[in-house]
């Protein structure tokens, strides 16, 4: 009975140090690349422009269609252009949360309704993991460096056009 109950707690240990090495494992297998390494997507062959009250914007995008894109986006980024940005895709409109947890730059967020239109544009602070919402919900969001939306008379209302921005 004492072996029976020893090979019990044995195997329990065993499970329990295996589900806790296995995100590890999967992380460190990730095609061998380091966590902590930024993710670069490519350049969008199309620029995205936004349409302003002086006149039109062109950017240079990356684009985060997916979950696990949208959820590493321009995490531990040191820099980028100044005429780039990343613009996250979202399924439906919905409301939408980021953090700027492990994100090294500051950032302009300009969240974008279905139609285009700028519904909101917030301010990211490095490494805070306070929340950043608009109040409306919105199916796209584009992340600009800081001021940017400012230097170039960008605000709410404008329209942003890209062949991944689809107008219903």
């Amino acid at each position: 009975m004492k072996t029976g109950r020893w090979n019990l707690v044995a195997a329990a240990v065993i499970l329990s140090v295996s589900a806790m090495a296995a995100p590890q494992m999967c992380l460190a297998q990730n095609n061998g690349a380091d966590i902590r390494q930024p993710m670069l997507l490519p350049v969008d062959s199309a620029p995205l422009v936004i349409v302003t009250k002086s006149g039109s914007r062109m950017f240079s995008v990356e684009v985060a269609d997916d979950a696990a894109k949208r959820s590493a986006g321009l995490m531990h980024r040191q820099s980028m252009p100044d005429d780039r940005g990343m613009l996250f895709i979202f399924e439906a409109v919905r409301p939408v949360s980021f953090w700027m947890k492990n994100t090294p730059m500051p950032l302009d967020l300009v969240f974008i309704a279905e139609d285009g239109r700028i519904v909101s544009i917030l301010g990211g602070e490095p490494f805070s993991p306070a929340i950043i919402s608009p109040r409306e919900p919105a199916r796209y969001v584009l992340e600009l460096k800081a001021g940017t939306a400012e230097r170039e008379g960008i605000t709410e209302g404008d329209l942003v056009r890209h062949p991944k921005i689809v107008m219903r």
